[in-house]
């Protein structure tokens, strides 16, 4: 999942070396942490939250098949 993530992210970005995902497991969800450089943030959430929208749903449909809740927060 954080390998799905960072391809979705990295051609968004102007510095794709700041890409960091980090995973929270709690009991029956899992929480992926995004974060990028200050100056890409915008780029990643999109006007009105669109990009942002977009690649949650695309997360969550590839996380469909485990039993656990998945969550994706932008830092």
């Amino acid at each position: 999942m954080k390998a799905l993530i960072q391809t979705i992210v990295e051609p968004l970005v102007d510095h794709p070396e700041e890409i960091q995902v980090n995973v929270k497991e709690e009991s029956g969800k899992m929480i992926y942490h995004l974060t990028v450089h200050p100056e890409d943030v915008g780029k990643v959430i999109g006007k009105n939250g669109r990009i942002a929208k977009v690649i949650r749903t695309v997360v969550y449909a590839a996380g469909s098949d485990t039993k656990k809740r998945i969550y994706l927060d932008i830092m």
